[in-house]
């Protein structure tokens, strides 16, 4: 008897442009928590388009579960656009405030008879291999700022956990499409709703399609 087909469940990233309505995160919020979506970022911001927001969703399943994330985005009447960057080249970053102490032993011990390593210098040393920026000083600690992807932030984060983080903050990921070429896929649009003829041609009447962000 055949064994049925198991799906890997990786780390999926989508976009979609919303327009600036009151409440459309909320939707978007509900919709997911009403699903049982396995959602690990979800964060909105302007764009370009003053009449439009851009949406970024990480969210961790097999294909079955993004081709539901997919249909169920562009059910929702605020949304112009979902992309899905699935096999496409792109760019992601997520930035992040972190507090630190400077008051501990830090992250590394010293031999008996040698001189205590300073915290401070050591934690600085590692914001300058990570390419980070100290933004604030105070007499016990320091608050760095970082960007890169969650992979380099999640690495900067388990260094820095010996010295004391005392306060974390992270915006979540946002992400856009390397320029295109002609060996490069473009990313995946969502069908209109219910059509099932292809992408959706346009926002809507008031709103020229040129004047939508790239990607």
């Amino acid at each position: 008897m055949a064994q049925p087909e198991t799906q890997l469940v990786m780390r999926h990233v989508i976009a979609a442009l919303v327009t600036n309505e009151p409440g459309v995160l909320a939707q978007v919020a509900g919709m997911f928590a009403a699903r049982g979506f396995n959602i690990d970022s979800l964060v909105v911001g302007r764009t370009e388009n003053p009449e439009l927001s851009r949406m970024t969703i990480v969210v961790n399943g097999d294909g079955a579960v993004l081709e539901q994330v997919r249909k169920q985005l562009q059910k929702l009447v605020p949304v112009v656009r979902v992309v899905d960057y699935k096999d496409v080249d792109f760019v992601e970053r997520d930035l992040m405030l972190v507090q630190v102490s400077t008051t501990g032993s830090g992250g590394t011990s010293t031999d008996k008879g040698k001189s205590p390593v300073n915290p401070r210098s050591e934690l600085i040393e590692l914001v300058n291999l990570f390419r980070a920026r100290v933004v604030d000083v105070s007499p016990d600690q320091l608050i760095v700022e970082l960007s890169g992807t969650e992979e380099k932030i999640e690495a900067f984060i388990q260094m820095v956990e010996p010295f004391g983080i005392v306060e974390l903050a992270r915006t979540g990921v946002i992400a856009m499409p390397r320029g295109q070429s002609s060996s490069r896929p473009r990313p995946r649009l969502a069908r209109s709703r219910g059509s099932g003829q292809g992408p959706r041609e346009g926002p809507g009447p008031g709103m020229d399609i040129a004047d939508l962000p790239p990607g």
